[in-house]
């Protein structure tokens, strides 16, 4: 098949007939969903949202629009969950708001508060350990010290 008609098929120009790509036996297989049946997932293969909450591994995101939405970044916080806290789409003035409000959270429940970026801040629970990626960390003479 040339240059030309694959991207015609590609586009839905024409009808891609050519079966040289396809497997014979996966065409061929059986078929394991029949329409009364629910599809079952393998196994081994986990969904992350469940074993994320069971291992307390989840991080909260909250971009709040007003100050009314304080009420959400308190209560994950409250649960231990660290919160990111996008303030971007708000005005200065609530954002400072919400800033001084997520500052007595985190000085009433002994947590911690860091700047992620302009205006985005992260929260994090007294059991929370936050990891800065500063050269000081890391070894010197690795990989691209190499003399």
């Amino acid at each position: 098949m040339g240059s030309v008609r694959k991207a015609s098929a590609w586009l839905g120009l024409v009808e891609d007939n050519d079966e040289r790509y396809y497997d014979d036996e996966y065409a061929e297989g059986t078929e394991t969903g029949t329409g009364n049946q629910a599809w079952v997932t393998d196994p081994r293969v986990q969904v992350a949202a469940e074993t994320a909450e069971e291992q307390d591994r989840r991080i909260a995101t909250v971009t709040p629009d007003s100050f009314r939405d304080a009420r959400a970044i308190g209560e994950l916080f409250r649960d231990g969950v660290p919160v990111i806290v996008n303030l971007t789409a708000m005005d200065p003035a609530d954002a400072k708001r919400v800033v001084d409000f997520a500052a007595g959270l985190i000085f009433g429940l002994r947590g911690s508060i860091d700047r992620v970026a302009t205006r985005v801040f992260l929260l994090s629970p007294a059991d929370t350990q936050v990891v800065v990626g500063d050269a000081a960390g890391r070894k010197t003479g690795g990989f691209f010290n190499q003399s």
